[in-house]
């Protein structure tokens, strides 16, 4: 009962980003994508750190930065240019792949076995997200497409380096949250500027939705996400990602008038049913617990003086 609780908690992360393109749609300013991914990271970054009171110390400032980066910083431009370059069914398909890489990682960083019907799972769900989305106008370009695979890639490694790395002694979720949004959202800055030029003025939707996106799409979804790591195991988690791309089409059809096919509709409960077999197939598993500062210092240091080291 605990671990479907934490199950529940943690799909309630992905569920919360398949708001983003409604949220972005309807009350953001249009062709900023970069800057909206500064004012979702780096303010809600900002507030959980000091909510929780907790600064980063020793490596933890540098690994703070390598998590923020894969997690956020790199993530979120990288999924936006493959969301510019490529039509939207297929972008979400390739972000669909990515419980794909954070299983063979898991498996090759975390010693996380992936069964033949954790695999499944995870191509199925694709499968059906694709069924969701795709449409037969959909055209494929190259960048587009490198990118959206580098940022499922940048996402997976994130997840599994924040389960690798853990947490400092007495530090909770709250805060490893915090630090990451903030660097992220840091490092999004220089970006941003570069290529979007000076901030949009905004007006009071705007504000509503960037409130929105800051607060609940990002503050609380990342917490829900790095506690969900902490608690489950790294393919666990990363199988609920179906479940963003699967609330996006809701939300579509609900709020935005959009009408899903019979195709959808059987697309939608493949991909829902992949998630819960996928859940399944993983529950009998024992996610390891974050380690100490020292021991994990003194795991990696072992690593690298292993001749069998996994890379």
């Amino acid at each position: 009962m605990k671990r479907a609780a934490t199950v529940a908690l943690t799909a309630l992360a992905p569920i919360s980003w398949g708001s983003t393109y409604a949220v972005a749609t309807e009350l953001l300013p249009p062709d900023r994508p970069l800057f909206t991914g500064v004012m979702r990271a780096l303010p809600a970054g900002l507030l959980l750190t000091a909510l929780a009171r907790t600064l980063p110390k020793g490596v933890w400032w540098w690994k703070s930065a390598v998590l923020g980066i894969l997690n956020i910083g790199a993530f979120f431009p990288l999924l936006f240019l493959s969301a510019y370059r490529l039509p939207g069914g297929v972008a979400a398909v390739l972000g669909a792949a990515g419980p794909l890489f954070v299983v063979g990682l898991a498996a090759l960083l975390l010693g996380e076995r992936a069964s033949l019907r954790t695999v499944l799972a995870a191509v199925v769900g694709a499968f059906g997200v694709s069924m969701v989305v795709l449409t037969a106008e959909a055209k494929l370009d190259l960048v587009g497409v490198i990118a959206g695979v580098v940022s499922s890639a940048s996402m997976g490694a994130g997840t599994v380096m924040t389960k690798r790395w853990g947490r400092p002694e007495g530090v909770g979720p709250l805060a490893m949250t915090g630090w990451q949004l903030t660097a992220g959202g840091l490092f999004i800055i220089p970006v941003a500027a570069l290529v979007e030029g000076a901030p949009p003025a905004l007006d009071g939707r705007a504000f509503l939705g960037y409130g929105y996106m800051m607060l609940i799409n990002t503050g609380i979804a990342y917490w829900l996400w790095f506690r969900g790591i902490g608690q489950l195991t790294a393919t666990s988690v990363t199988l609920l990602g179906p479940l963003s791309p699967l609330t996006a089409a809701v939300i579509g059809w609900a709020a935005l008038g959009q009408a899903l096919s019979p195709v959808q509709l059987v697309g939608m409960a493949i991909a829902f049913g992949a998630t819960v077999a996928g859940q399944l197939a993983v529950a009998g598993r024992k996610p390891q617990p974050f380690s100490s500062t020292e021991r994990i210092d003194r795991n990696i240091s072992m690593d690298l003086t292993d001749e069998q080291v996994r890379r």
